[in-house]
């Protein structure tokens, strides 16, 4: 008679220290937003203790005329300062891709100075530099400021996506017909709209959550949304700011989902 030969027992949840490691970062990641999510809703003016269900936070928030406006100026810097960022970053990264200049390698090298500098030492520099030339500070001194970090950002994503472009496609373009500026619109803008809707999106993000420069370069009636957070939580985080803070949470997932979705029908469009 043969013996049987037990069978060795599997846990049925095999978990990995990968995949607990990566549960573990993101628990630490989005505990904090969990948290301040819950207590937006709390009745209690004081965080410090659960006291009840309310939306009356949100509420005032929609009231606040002082939040309203710093929101308004927000969103004014921030779609300003990514248009022109825009336009000018996807020529940019063209230019520096397709044709070649003398000092080339050095203005590249220039143009991405912005990514690597403190924001610090480009809100001094930029305050010094208006008060040189005596332009008063205002909203659209910030805008000036924020196209500065935001033209580097489109640059640097347009430019990612050019190098694995193939430069073919534009000469075939012109071989059969089309002017520079017909290949450049019909031909080649097609291919780099992914990168400058992420680039845009990009952008958008850090100017709106911009508070150092803007700080240093704004003048007066011109206070941005973090400017208007950080003056009010000085003395201490009230459930409105946390509504706030849940809404920005929201309006930024919102972005993310539809720069996703745009993407994703580009490139099927280009792929048919």
């Amino acid at each position: 008679m043969t013996e049987a030969i037990p069978k060795t027992s599997k846990a049925k949840f095999p978990v990995s220290w990968q995949a607990l490691f990566s549960l573990l970062m993101f628990f630490y990641m989005y505990l904090p937003i969990l948290v301040l999510s819950v207590y937006s809703f709390n009745e209690s003016a004081y965080s410090a203790g659960w006291q009840g269900f309310s939306l009356k936070w949100y509420a005032k928030l929609l009231r606040d005329g002082r939040i309203l406006r710093s929101l308004e100026n927000s969103l004014t810097v921030a779609v300003v300062a990514v248009t022109i960022s825009a336009i000018l970053g996807t020529l940019m990264a063209v230019g520096l891709a397709r044709y070649r200049f003398p000092g080339k390698n050095l203005y590249r090298g220039i143009s991405y100075l912005p990514l690597i500098i403190p924001d610090i030492a480009i809100a001094v520099a930029t305050l010094i530099f208006l008060a040189v030339i005596s332009i008063p500070l205002s909203l659209w001194t910030i805008v000036a400021a924020h196209i500065v970090f935001c033209l580097a950002y489109v640059a640097l994503v347009v430019s990612s996506r050019l190098s694995s472009l193939d430069p073919h496609l534009e000469e075939a373009a012109l071989d059969l017909g089309a002017t520079p500026l017909q290949a450049f619109i019909q031909v080649l803008l097609p291919e780099l709209a992914p990168a400058i809707i992420a680039g845009c999106l990009l952008s958008f993000v850090l100017s709106m959550d911009d508070f150092l420069i803007a700080s240093f370069t704004a003048g007066t009636g011109s206070t941005t949304l973090p400017m208007e957070i950080f003056s009010r939580i000085r003395t201490g985080v009230k459930p409105d700011i946390n509504a706030l803070s849940v809404l920005l949470i929201l309006a930024s997932g919102s972005l993310a989902a539809i720069a996703e979705y745009l993407r994703y029908k580009i490139d099927q469009r280009t792929t048919e």
